[in-house]
């Protein structure tokens, strides 16, 4: 897919660049997998903010997306279109089952339409195809991985991802992640072959301050220029320095290094930390 750069007809559009939307074939989504898409900007259910920097927006209707596919084991599929979800930074792709049923998945890179896909224990491994990680064969991309059978993908699902399977060894394979870690997965989770669609959405320059806004997302204060009640950096008179040993967070916990990881079940099945991954 290829970049649109903007001509710098005002100072916002300089530098700013966006999406050519070659893939997409449809514009409209399907009505039937579309449901309200509730907005909290960030508060619980008192009202209070929990999560910071979240607010306003565009409206948005939420495309109801098929991570599992457990129920259309052995049913071909078609796929009938690739659609932009403002929900996602990958694109979605409508399928429709020999059945006659429509369903969104994620769409991997390079799929057109007319494609045929089917989700099964071990199948061909082509592109859009799913299968038990114990059947794809080694450093074949894949995407839309299950943690835990049954559950739905759950990882690599962002765009541009992909992860291979390294090994099947006993009840595991050995997946590398996009991170660069190694773990070990049950070899009976399912698994899509080819890497997540809209590879190059890294490559998008926002331009200007308005486009976050748009997206939902509010401005980030620095704490040293909050007051002290507000922050621990926060306080003094003019341009002073945070006045503590180490930086911490607006809740009062060390910053920049301090490890806050406890310990958890799922540490034993990590092979290869991703601090480990080689530079290249």
């Amino acid at each position: 897919m290829a970049i649109k750069v903007y001509k710098p007809t005002t100072p916002g559009r300089r530098n700013m660049s966006g999406y050519s939307f070659d893939e997409i074939t449809k514009k409209r989504p399907e009505k039937s997998l579309l449901s309200k898409k509730n907005r909290k900007a960030g508060r619980n259910n008192q009202g209070k903010i929990t999560v910071r920097h979240q607010g306003g927006g565009h409206k948005k209707l939420y495309r109801i997306v098929d991570f599992k596919m457990r129920d259309k084991v052995g049913i071909p599929a078609k796929v009938v279109a690739i659609e932009y979800d403002p929900n996602r930074t990958a694109y979605i792709m409508l399928v429709t089952y020999a059945d006659g049923e429509k369903r969104y998945h994620l769409a991997p890179e390079g799929i057109e339409v007319g494609t045929e896909i089917i989700t099964k224990e071990k199948c061909k491994a082509k592109k859009g195809n799913r299968m038990a990680l114990k059947n794809v064969p080694p450093g074949y991309s894949i995407f839309n991985v299950e943690l835990k059978l049954g559950r739905g993908g759950q990882i690599i699902r962002s765009a541009g991802s992909k992860g291979k399977v390294v090994a099947v060894e006993g009840e595991f394979a050995q997946v590398e992640l996009p991170s660069g870690e190694v773990r070990l997965i049950n070899k009976d989770c399912m698994a899509t072959i080819g890497v997540v669609s809209n590879a190059e959405h890294q490559n998008i320059k926002i331009g200007k301050a308005g486009r976050n806004r748009w997206k939902g997302k509010r401005p980030s204060v620095r704490g040293k220029v909050m007051n002290p009640n507000d922050h621990p950096h926060g306080g003094g008179e003019g341009l002073q320095s945070i006045g503590l040993k180490n930086p911490k967070t607006p809740w009062g916990m060390p910053a920049l290094g301090f490890k806050t990881r406890k310990r958890k079940y799922s540490d034993k099945l990590i092979v290869k930390n991703r601090r480990l991954k080689k530079k290249k």
